[in-house]
């Protein structure tokens, strides 16, 4: 049996800065958290005429059965699913 493709939706922004793309996947997860067909523990940044290159914004862990760690990928420390 094969499995049905994701999809995957590419958001051009205005943007000029690492740090303005970052705060806005922040603001779109804290706004669209809730949408289950969205998983934003794969969200990565890239720049528009180097789209092969990624900058992953979260941990890309998997909690126990809640969900994938919000923290920043570069974090110190333990993977939380709740908060930053």
């Amino acid at each position: 049996m094969t499995e049905s493709p994701h999809w995957v939706i590419h958001l051009p922004t205005t943007l000029t800065s690492l740090d303005e793309a970052t705060a806005l996947a922040v603001a779109l997860r804290d706004s669209l958290g809730h949408v289950t067909a969205i998983d934003f523990g794969e969200t990565t940044l890239g720049e528009e005429d180097k789209q092969f290159l990624r900058t992953r914004v979260w941990c890309d862990a998997r909690g126990d059965g809640a969900g994938r760690c919000r923290r920043r990928d570069d974090h110190d420390g333990p993977c939380a699913t709740t908060g930053e």
